[in-house]
C-alpha cells in the first residue's frame, strides 16, 4: 500500500520536472499552455453535460445518438484528468 509520503514524494517529483519543462519557455508560451489547458478541460466539460441534456431533451427521437457522443466527450474528460499537466498547471 502506498502511503502519504509516497504520494507526495511522487507528485513533488513530477512537479519538479513540469517546472524544468516550463523554464526553458518564454513566459508567453507557458501562459498559452496553461489557458489552452484549462479553456480544453472546460470545453469538453461543457460539451459533455450539453450533449447529455439535448439527448434527454431530445427523447427517443435521436435514438440515443446524443448520449453516445456524450459518452465519448465524458471519456475524453477522463482521460484528459489523467494528465500530470494537470498537477503543474
Amino acid at each position: 500500500m502506498t502511503n502519504k509520503k509516497e504520494i507526495h514524494a511522487a507528485n513533488e517529483k513530477i512537479r519538479a520536472r513540469f517546472a524544468a519543462a516550463f523554464a526553458t519557455m518564454t513566459p508567453e508560451r507557458a501562459q498559452r499552455i496553461r489557458e489552452a489547458y484549462y479553456k480544453a478541460a472546460e470545453g469538453l466539460a461543457t460539451l459533455s453535460e450539453e450533449l447529455e441534456m439535448a439527448d434527454a431533451d431530445a427523447g427517443e427521437l435521436m435514438n440515443g445518438i446524443l448520449l453516445e457522443e456524450h459518452y465519448i466527450a465524458r471519456m475524453a474528460l477522463d482521460k484528459f484528468d489523467e494528465s500530470d499537466l494537470g498537477t503543474f498547471v
